[in-house]
């Protein structure tokens, strides 16, 4: 049985509990909040952009820490799921490292490649295991594009394109903030280039135009240049959407021999074939929100258990695409190509 230990009780940390509970051979043995209310139940204020509403919690059975140092000493827990503020998590994920536990971490992994890169040694002199929650390969359009790409069944990728727009949160002010997330095109973006460094592999360079509003930039346009060959990968991302506009995000993916489209915003998955035909593939899920959740922590705790490093939660693949944002920007702010 693998003890889970989260710390944060945000939105996130919400979820992520949500998430646990339906774990085999897992369960959250621990919590860490400074919050007195949070600490006694009360996560009436974790309000997110899904899921169920947020209520009162019932915590009988599982350890309530104020202390985070008081919760790492603690012997019972096996893995610490760091579900902090993002400049939070390389403190947080190296302590819990040095303290002899494996670290699940929210993405993105971290401020600056400088902690990530921290972190990952931190890891490799412990002995344990530092794992990235980017959940966007769990979702089941996502995941079925990736496995399209991986297996080569419709040949190769030749080009995609994605989209991931929000309007500002009303829920969240920390996602503005640079200094704390990284701001959207950090925070938000990281899921795209995540999820085109899995398909993809980094690019040579990348050509980036957007918005900026303070230190932050709120949304972009970004190639990725790949070199002769291609594939040829755009993508658009940030929160710039007028108040009231639904979340949405997709992709038109092309490979060789067939054509995956797909977006939230009301069009389902659909693969369109070399001879002219279309279908709709049945995926599993049912549109529950926390499923994808359930399944990045399960592939967590199998990792755990069998002590391999799951593909989907490698830091090595989120430090990357912490990168790969950090370059965008850079493209954002002086307007010309930034090699990787």
């Amino acid at each position: 049985m693998v003890r889970i230990g989260v710390v944060g009780i945000g939105f996130m940390g919400r979820i992520h509990f949500l998430a646990a509970q339906r774990l085999r051979g897992a369960k959250v043995a621990a919590v860490c909040s400074r919050d007195p209310a949070k600490r006694a139940g009360d996560w009436t204020r974790t309000r997110g952009n899904f899921g169920p509403e947020p209520g009162r919690v019932d915590l009988t059975g599982v350890k309530v820490f104020a202390d985070y140092a008081e919760m790492l000493a603690d012997p019972d827990i096996d893995l610490v799921d760091v579900c902090t503020v993002t400049d939070q998590h390389a403190p947080l994920a190296i302590a819990a490292l040095k303290a002899g536990k494996h670290v699940l971490v929210e993405k993105a992994i971290a401020l600056t490649a400088a902690d990530a890169d921290a972190m990952l040694a931190a890891a490799k002199a412990a002995g344990k295991m530092l794992l990235v929650a980017h959940v966007l390969p769990f979702f089941p359009e996502f995941a079925f594009a990736a496995e399209a790409v991986r297996s080569g069944r419709y040949g190769k990728l030749l080009a995609a394109d994605f989209t991931r727009v929000i309007a500002k949160p009303d829920w969240s002010s920390d996602i503005g903030d640079a200094a704390k997330t990284g701001g959207p095109a950090v925070d938000l973006h990281i899921h795209d280039t995540h999820f085109i460094g899995l398909l993809a592999g980094v690019p040579r360079a990348v050509f980036s135009a957007g918005t900026l509003e303070g230190d932050a930039v709120t949304y972009l346009t970004t190639s990725y240049l790949y070199g002769p060959g291609g594939p040829a990968v755009t993508c658009s991302s940030g929160a710039v959407a007028a108040a009231g506009r639904p979340f949405v995000h997709g992709y038109e993916i092309y490979l060789e021999k067939a054509t995956l489209s797909y977006s939230s915003g009301g069009t389902p998955l659909t693969v369109f074939t070399a001879d002219g035909k279309s279908f709709i593939p049945e995926l599993p899920g049912g549109g529950d929100p926390i499923a994808a959740f359930a399944d990045e922590l399960q592939a967590a705790v199998d990792g755990v258990r069998s002590g391999k490093e799951p593909d989907l939660l490698s830091g090595t693949l989120a430090r990357n695409a912490l990168v790969m944002c950090h370059r965008e920007i850079e493209s954002v702010r002086t307007g010309g190509t930034v090699k990787i």
